[in-house]
Parts: C-alpha cells; structure tokens; sequence
C-alpha cells in the first residue's frame, strides 16, 4: 500500500519540540518593513516566509509561533500591508511576513509593483530556507493560491502549506479540504511533501511548525 501523498506533519519528538520551544522563547523583534530590494536586511541568518491571501490568518499565527500578541499587526483591512515585514526569532532566524495576496481593492499598478517585489525577493534570497503557504481549513486552494505556488515553483523554493483555522470546520469537512489541498500540490514541484495542520486560537500545530522552523538546515 503506497503511503498518502502530502500526509499531515506529525508531532515532534520531546527533545525536537523542546527545540523549537526554545527558538521561540528567545526575544522576538520587528525588525522592519520593506518595500524594495535595496532595503532587504542582511542575509546574516536563516530565513523562512510566510505567505497567504489576506485574511487568512497569517499575522494570528505569526503571534501564535511567537508567543507575543501583538507582534504582527493583524489589520482589519485586508491587503493593508504592502511591506515585506522582517521579524527576529532567536539569534539565528529571521521571520519574513509577506504581504496578503488576492485582495482587489489595491489599484493595479500597486499590485503589479509588490509581485515584482515578490518574485525577486523569492529568487534573489539565499538565506530563504522554505517558505510557508497558508490556506484556509475552510476554503481550501483557490486560484489565487495557484498563483503564488507556480511563483515559488518557478523561484525553486519549497514550500509547505500550512492549513490554517482548522478548529473552524468538521473532521469531515476538513478531510474533503485536506483531498482538495493534496490534489493541489501534485501539479508543484516545489510543494514539500508534508501538510501542517494548525488553529492558532486552540494552539494546534503551533509545537510542530515552531519544531520544522528549528531545524530547518
């Protein structure tokens, strides 16, 4: 029996959690926002992304991974940040919020110049060790998510797909959602062959992502 494509990330093992526990424990700081290549911090430490469509949850579970509430501002006006923001975890990580996608209300030229941004953030960062994609438990992958996964497949960085809000649906719901996800990632190359499951308001998947960012090589 050939094992499930894209099973669900399991719990760490005590001493990996205790890891990431730890990464995280550690001071975490806003760094800054930046809106042109020339302004990206130096590439002195490791680096992971987070991307999703707005309203996704994405600011929620950056506070989550961090313990600190208030530390990504979780606008009320979706796509309100443009900014590429940079966050310390430790003395080793960089956290790197990316701005919400699939909002209408930014005017076209805006747009156009943050995917510019994007792209070349995405090819040009060397210290870039994954990128994490969030979907929504009661949405699944829609076709601005395809979008920003052919990106990551083109820039050639992998990405894992975090399920986010997973306490907002039924098992059932979410079983049909998990398929529509995984059927998804099949036509990605850079897709990681792993799914995390997390609803930040309950703390799941919070022990698991925080492990998979601490030992990241």
């Amino acid at each position: 029996m050939t094992a499930l494509p894209f099973p669900i990330a399991e719990d760490p093992d005590p001493q990996v959690a205790e890891q990431g526990r730890l990464l995280f424990a550690g001071e975490t700081e806003f760094v800054k926002g930046v809106v042109a290549m020339s302004g990206l911090p130096d590439p002195d430490r490791m680096e992971v992304c987070f991307a999703g469509r707005s309203n996704v949850g994405k600011s929620t579970l950056i506070n989550a991974l961090t313990g600190m509430k208030a530390l990504a501002r979780a606008s009320n006006t979706p796509g309100r940040t443009q900014e590429i923001n940079f966050f310390t975890a430790g003395d080793s990580h960089y956290l790197v919020d990316l701005p919400g996608y699939g909002f209408a209300n930014a005017p076209l030229p805006v747009v156009e110049k943050w995917q510019r941004l994007l792209k070349q953030y995405l090819q040009g960062r060397q210290t870039l060790r994954r990128a994490f994609v969030l979907i929504d438990a009661r949405h699944g992958v829609k076709k601005v998510d395809n979008e920003i996964l052919s990106l990551l497949d083109s820039a050639a960085v992998t990405f894992q797909v975090v399920l986010t809000k997973a306490d907002k649906v039924k098992e059932k719901e979410r079983e049909q959602v998990l398929d529509q996800v995984r059927a998804a990632l099949s036509k990605h190359p850079a897709a990681y062959p792993e799914i995390v499951v997390t609803s930040s308001e309950k703390g799941w998947g919070i022990p698991t992502l925080r492990a998979i960012i601490a030992t990241l090589e």
